[in-house]
């Protein structure tokens, strides 16, 4: 047992593989980078940007729960009208221009129930662009 050596605990690490490795990813990334096709931008035309935005329906909810309408591309004067009225009035909107926005204000007072349901009466409608108005505190 005199004649055998004791072996010595090796506390380094041989970082000499991981270059190599990272040396090799480098390459791969040098190469393939100048091959990829960068993403095309569709940007819109003249015709399409200088087309006037729609002005969008509003239907107003009151305190007591009548519903009126404004269309501010005929006139600002608000006229109250039934839900059946208001179910017309949004289909002839809708046939003139399928993407008209609706917007919905309500009194404070109303329950969120009758949002609801008008909400829901748009979505039968089919109508794909709806808001909420809202006042901002200031």
């Amino acid at each position: 047992m005199a004649g055998r050596r004791q072996r010595r605990l090796m506390n380094q690490i041989n970082v000499v593989p991981y270059i190599d490795v990272m040396l090799v990813l480098l390459v791969i990334f040098m190469v393939t980078a100048p091959l990829l096709n960068p993403g095309v931008v569709e940007l819109p035309t003249i015709g399409e940007s200088s087309r006037p935005p729609t002005r969008p329906l509003e239907v107003t909810i009151r305190a007591n729960g009548n519903l009126s309408y404004v269309d501010r591309q005929v006139s600002s004067a608000s006229r109250a009208v039934s839900s059946q009225e208001l179910v017309d009035v949004i289909q002839t909107k809708q046939e003139q221009n399928p993407d008209q926005p609706v917007v919905i204000s309500a009194d404070k007072a109303v329950r969120y129930e009758k949002v609801m349901e008008v909400m829901d009466l748009l979505q039968k409608l089919q109508v794909q662009r709806v808001g909420l108005m809202a006042v901002p505190k200031g």
